[in-house]
This record gives C-alpha cells, structure tokens and sequence, in this order.
C-alpha cells in the first residue's frame, strides 16, 4: 500500500508541474500595457487604438529580432513573438465584441482597427514569404503563423462588416431622430 502511495505522489509531483508550465502562458501585455488600457475601459476609441499600437509593436519587435544576424534560436523567437501578436490581436476582438455588446459607437474605433489590420496582413504575408527562412526554421513557426494570418485576415473582414453596419445604424438612427 505504502508503496502504491509513494509511485501516486511521486507522479503526481512530477507531473503536475511538468503539465502546468506547459499549460502557463505568460501575459504578452506589459504592466504598463494593463494599465493603460485600465484607463479606457469604457472608450472604444482610445480601448482600440491602445490594441492596435500593442499588436503593432510586438511586429515591429519581431520584424527588428529577424533582421538582427546575432539572433539566436531565431525559429522559437519567431513562434513566441507570433503567439503574443496573436494573443494581443484575440484580445482586441474580444474587446470589440464586449463594445459591440453594449452598443457603443464604433465608427471611430473601427478606423483604427481596420488600418491595423491592414497593416499586420501585409506584415505577415512578408514574413510567410521571408526567404531569410530555411524550411526547417519555418516549419518551427508555420503553425503560428498561419493562424495569425487566418486571425487577421478573418478579424479584418468582421471588422469591414461591423463598420458597414455601424454607418448605417448610426444613418437610420439619425433619419429617425429628425
């Protein structure tokens, strides 16, 4: 019995933490990133363009780490910067979502959303078609990759769509109001 106990313990305090690291995820925002964007809960506008200078910094910071020939593991830097992109990006949609949910006034913010995905499209597209990249290194990141091309590509085509019908509301809604 005592020895069932011991190889259960054992196991489990070999498993569980081996199970939590690869589960645990840091946060890809800074302190100062959360605080920020604490300050415009309630500001879609401000919310949004917070987002979208976050995402856009964590390809600028990829984009400088490939660039530089002293970079080492570039393949797994590349696949945990992708991944915080794309965490940073998700989290932007979430909270587009959470403003649609209240019925916010969008139009504004959607600009800023709308050139950002434009820009992180072409951003990406640059680093699938990087010929910097052997197969072996891309293959380490093709995954991420292709799933922030999908998230973006998908997320900009939403966020077209919900601007369209923003306008109109807001144009409806002000034919109503005369």
């Amino acid at each position: 019995m005592k020895s069932i106990f011991f190889a259960l313990a054992l196991w489990t305090s070999l498993a569980v933490p081996a199970v939590s690291r690869a589960q645990r995820r840091d946060d890809p925002l800074t302190p100062p990133e959360i605080n920020q964007l604490r300050d415009t809960a309630v500001e879609p506008e401000l919310r949004m363009k917070l987002y979208v200078q976050f995402a856009r910094a964590r390809l600028v910071s990829l984009e400088q780490m490939r660039s530089d020939p002293k970079t080492t593991d570039r393949a797994r830097q590349t696949h945990n910067m992708l991944a915080d992109f794309l965490a940073v990006y998700n989290e932007l949609s979430d909270n587009l979502d959470n403003f649609v949910e209240r019925r916010s006034d969008l139009r504004k913010a959607l600009k800023w959303v709308i050139e950002g995905d434009t820009e992180f499209q072409a951003k990406l597209r640059a680093l699938k078609d990087d010929s910097r990249s052997t197969p072996k290194e891309a293959e380490e990141y093709q995954f991420v990759l292709s799933d922030a091309i999908e998230s973006v590509d998908s997320g900009a085509e939403d966020h077209r769509k919900l601007l369209t019908d923003e306008q109109e509301a807001w144009k409806h809604a002000k034919k109503k109001g005369k």
